[in-house]
């Protein structure tokens, strides 16, 4: 089991380092626009963070605070949502892809900072 968690944990790992790093990537070249590497990093994220909080419902010392898992999935579904309904504009807002940047950041403080 602990193999299967570590393995999740690295393709979260893959996520966050595609939507952070696109999303830096664009923001750099000036031109708000939502990438592929966005899309699919918030895709894997939130697909790999419920995987990763799934198998852990057994109780236990090593049981994640269960409002923590919340926040992050909350932040998962509104980067998500923000990531997947600007696609397929040509620019957008420069507010709404700083939002993006910034709840991405956020999301990997809780996860590391939460305890």
């Amino acid at each position: 089991m602990e193999a299967l968690r570590l393995i999740l944990l690295f393709i979260h790992l893959v996520g966050f380092a595609l939507l952070l790093g696109g999303a830096v990537t664009q923001f750099v070249s000036g031109r708000f626009r939502i990438n592929p590497a966005m899309l699919w990093g918030s895709i894997i994220q939130l697909a790999s963070g419920i995987a990763l909080a799934a198998p852990l419902r057994g109780g236990g010392d090593l049981e994640p605070n269960p409002v923590k898992l919340g926040v992050k999935a909350l932040f998962a579904v509104l980067i998500f949502i923000m990531v997947f309904f600007s696609r397929k504009r040509e620019d957008v807002n420069k507010g709404h892809f700083m939002g993006i940047i910034t709840l991405t950041v956020v999301n990997a403080a809780v996860a590391v900072f939460w305890n």
